[in-house]
C-alpha cells in the first residue's frame, strides 16, 4: 500500500483488507472496480485519499449531474452535457491524464446492451492507460459479458475503531458547545459502539443524534436506543426479522448437556477468548422432536451471551426473480455479518433446503444453488456470528449440511423425561405468577407421560382457562383434566419420533442428561 495511502488511516489501528486489496488493483491498473456498499459519502473520502496518493485526477460521474471533475486543481474540458451513460463513458475514454473516475449507481445501466457495450471496450481501451473506472453502487448487477472485466470489492461496515473515532467526535462537539451532558464510563462506551455496529456511520451518527436529542445527555440509557435504530435497520431488510434478547436459559425446562456446552461458551467471543487461542462458536444444529424447545433455546442463547438474535426464515429468500434468491441470502448474510456479534437463528432449515431432492427439474437449480452459498459460507465465514439451526424433520436434510466443521455440535432434543417435566410446569406456573409449590408437580409430570415442552405449557394455559371459566382460583383438578383431554404428539406420531430417535442414535449427542424410556440416544 503506498505510504501517502497508509499514513491516512489512523496510526493506532491496522489497514483495513479492502483498503488494501483497493490500492493494490489502482496500482495493478485494473481497468474496472466494483465497490459494493451503501456508504457513499464515506468512501468518497476513501477514493478522493487514492486520488490523490497516486497522483491521479478525480471525477464523478451521476445521472443528476453527469461527469464532473473534483478537486481544487482545474480539470480538462468536458462535454458541456454527460449525464447520459453512453456520452459519459466516451467522454472517459477521451481523458487525456491518469485519473480515477467514480460512476455512482450505474447498475441500472447495466442492463442496457448499449452500455454494456462501451464499457467492455472502454475496458480494453484503459488497459493501456492509467486511468480506472469505479463502479459504486449498493447492489450488486454485472452482466455476464462484463464478468471477466470486472473486480469486485465488498465494502465492510464501519468497525469498532470508526464507530469510536465517530463517538469521540461528537462527545469532543457536545462537550464544547455544552449542549449535553456526557454520562458515559468508558465500559458504557464500548457497550454503545457494540449496539452500533452493523450500522452506516451516517445511521450511527443519526442514532447518537437522537440519543442526545431524547433528554440532553448521553449515557447508558441510549444503548437500547442505538439497538432499537439497529432493528429498524434489520427490518428495512425484509430478510431478516430482529429479537430483542429477552429469553433466558433459565425459561426452557431440561437440556443440562446443552446448557452445560452453551454456559462453557459465554465469554468465547471476548477477546480474552482470543487471546487465549480459541475461535469463536461457529454454531449449533438442533435437531429433535416438535414443540421440545429448539426455538426457545435459540432465543435463549442469544440473551445467556449477551448479543441479538436474528431469525433467517427461508421461505423469505427465495422469491419469483431468477437470480434474486442468492442475492437475497448474500444480502441477508452480510446485514448479519454488518451486525456481528450476532445469534443468527435458521428456523426451520430443512423447510428451506425442501427442493434439493428435485431442484434441477422443479426449480431450475435454485434450491441447490442456495443451499450450496449457505454451506460455502457456514464452512469459511471469519465473521462472529453463531448459527443456530433448527429442524423437526430429519430426514429432510442433506448429508452435506451434517458434515463437521459447518456447526460445532449436533444435539437431538428428546421428549422431556419425568424430572424435566416437573421443571417445565414450575417454569409455566411460575410465569403465568402461580407458585409452583401450591401443585403436586409430582403427579402432574407422571400424567404428562410422552408431552412436549409446548404441550404441557398449552395444558397449563388451558387448566387457567378452566379455573377462570368457574371463576375460582387455579387448582390441581384443572391441570388433571386439561392433561387427560389432551392427545400428545407422541401418540399420533410414534412411528416418526421413533424412526428420528433411531437415526439420532450414534449421531448426535443428546441435549439431555437422561435418555427418556423411548430410547434415545
Amino acid at each position: 500500500m503506498s505510504s501517502a495511502l497508509a499514513g491516512s488511516a489512523r496510526a493506532s489501528r491496522p489497514v483495513e483488507p479492502w483498503l488494501e486489496e483497493l490500492d493494490l488493483l489502482v496500482r495493478a491498473r485494473y481497468p474496472l472496480l466494483y465497490l459494493l456498499t451503501w456508504e457513499e459519502h464515506r468512501v468518497d473520502a476513501v477514493l478522493a485519499e487514492l486520488a490523490r496518493a497516486h497522483g491521479k485526477a478525480l471525477f464523478h460521474w451521476s445521472i443528476t449531474r453527469g461527469l464532473r471533475h473534483v478537486g481544487n486543481t482545474r480539470g480538462p474540458v468536458l462535454p458541456e452535457d454527460t449525464r447520459n451513460p453512453l456520452e459519459a463513458l466516451a467522454a472517459i475514454e477521451k481523458l487525456g491524464e491518469p485519473a480515477l473516475v467514480v460512476l455512482k449507481d450505474f447498475h441500472p445501466y447495466l442492463e442496457e446492451k448499449s452500455v454494456v457495450r462501451a464499457l467492455r471496450e472502454l475496458a480494453h481501451f484503459l488497459k493501456s492507460s492509467f486511468t480506472t473506472v469505479v463502479l459504486l453502487s449498493p447492489s450488486l448487477l454485472i452482466p455476464v459479458e462484463l464478468e471477466k472485466e470486472v473486480s469486485v470489492i465488498d465494502v465492510p461496515m464501519p468497525g469498532y475503531g470508526d464507530l469510536m473515532s465517530l463517538l469521540k467526535e461528537i462527545v469532543a462537539v457536545v462537550r464544547r458547545t455544552n449542549k449535553a451532558t456526557i454520562e458515559l464510563t468508558r465500559e458504557h462506551a464500548d457497550q454503545l459502539i457494540k449496539a452500533a455496529l452493523g450500522l452506516t456511520l451516517a445511521e450511527a451518527e443519526n442514532a447518537f443524534a437522537k440519543a442526545i436529542a431524547h433528554d440532553g445527555k448521553l449515557g447508558p440509557e441510549d444503548i437500547k436506543r442505538v439497538q432499537d435504530e439497529k432493528r429498524q435497520v434489520i427490518r428495512k431488510s425484509g430478510l431478516l426479522e430482529y429479537y430483542p434478547p429477552e429469553e433466558s436459559l433459565g425459561n426452557v425446562g431440561g437440556l443440562e448437556h446443552l446448557k452445560g456446552w452453551l454456559t462453557q461458551r459465554t465469554a468465547a467471543f471476548g477477546e480474552r477468548a482470543r487471546q487465549f487461542g480459541l475461535p469463536e462458536p461457529r454454531g449449533l444444529l438442533l435437531l429433535g422432536v416438535q414443540g421440545c424447545g429448539k426455538s426457545l433455546t435459540a432465543k435463549a442463547v442469544s440473551a445467556h451471551w449477551g448479543l441479538p438474535l436474528l431469525r433467517l426464515d427461508m421461505g423469505r429468500i427465495f422469491s419469483g426473480l431468477v437470480g434474486s434468491s442468492e442475492e437475497n441470502l448474500r444480502k441477508a448474510i452480510r446485514v448479519a455479518e454488518g451486525v456481528a456479534p450476532v445469534v443468527l437463528w435458521v428456523d426451520e432449515i430443512e423447510k428451506g433446503l425442501s427442493g434439493m431432492g428435485s431442484s434441477g427439474t422443479v426449480d431450475g437449480g435454485v434450491s441447490a444453488r442456495v443451499f450450496g452459498t449457505l454451506l460455502t459460507w457456514l464452512q469459511e465465514k471469519t465473521a462472529p456470528v453463531f448459527v443456530v439451526a433448527t429442524a423437526n424433520r430429519i430426514d429432510g436434510l442433506p448429508p452435506e449440511l451434517l458434515r463437521k466443521g459447518r456447526f460445532d455440535d449436533i444435539f437431538f432434543i428428546d421428549l422431556p423425561e419425568h424430572p424435566e417435566r416437573q421443571d417445565i410446569f414450575r417454569i409455566h406456573l411460575r410465569r403465568r405468577q402461580r407458585e409452583p409449590s401450591h401443585f403436586d408437580l409430582g403427579e402432574l409430570a407422571t400424567l404428562t407421560e410422552g408431552f412436549s415442552g409446548s404441550e404441557i405449557e398449552q395444558a397449563v394455559v388451558a387448566g387457567l382457562y378452566e379455573a377462570f371459566a368457574e371463576n375460582a382460583e387455579l387448582a390441581q383438578r384443572h391441570l388433571v383434566r386439561t392433561i387427560r383431554d389432551t392427545f400428545p404428539l407422541s401418540v399420533t406420531m410414534r412411528d416418526e419420533i421413533q424412526r428420528a430417535r433411531e437415526w439420532a442414535r450414534g449421531r448426535t449427542r443428546p441435549a439431555s442428561a437422561s435418555a427418556p424410556s423411548g430410547g434415545t440416544p
